[in-house]
């Protein structure tokens, strides 16, 4: 999507950027902060440990959402590049509804985990273990809003819009 990068961000893609780039400075920060406490006092804040997997896990999550709004998830696309017209399409929707699936299935494991651990508490802070396995099921719905419409352009795109890639050397 690269026109999508050449337009002015949007409020709400700068909010969303900035608040990753917090929870990303926040768990170096904690890192840092306990690998001082360590090597020079020789000893360490168990909470600030904890908060920097937790911290972690939403960087990794949210992280996620924005690779996918981007465009700049992995993706193999060896084979499809060399295919085009109906073949092309017939590919890249059938993939789509692969993807589909299986991010239906992480969503549905997600809220399954959530509801396991709703009343349990993190060892360190007390954190209710809900707010962190949350962003499983948020990041999943999210990415699944994003592959639905991203599935509907690829129906309503014509098969003649689909070309191959030039062989790169």
């Amino acid at each position: 999507m690269p026109e999508k990068e050449q337009a002015s961000e949007t409020t709400g893609e700068l909010a969303f950027q900035a608040f990753c780039a917090i929870v990303f400075l926040s768990m170096i920060g904690m890192v840092f902060y306990n690998a001082v406490l360590r090597y020079v006092f020789k000893s360490s804040f168990a909470p600030s440990e904890e908060w920097a997997r937790i911290l972690f896990m939403y960087i990794t999550f949210f992280g996620s959402i924005e690779g996918f709004y981007r465009g700049r998830h992995i993706a193999v696309d060896m084979l499809t590049g060399m295919l085009s017209g109906i073949t092309k399409k017939s590919v890249d929707i059938f993939a789509q509804v692969l993807a589909l699936a299986a991010l239906f299935v992480l969503a549905i494991g997600g809220v399954s985990l959530v509801m396991q651990t709703i009343d349990t508490n993190t060892v360190a802070t007390g954190l209710n273990m809900a707010f962190v396995n949350g962003t499983l099921p948020v990041m999943a719905f999210a990415v699944i809003f994003m592959r639905g419409r991203e599935l509907l352009r690829t129906i309503k795109k014509p098969a003649s819009a689909f070309t191959a890639k030039p062989k790169e050397f």
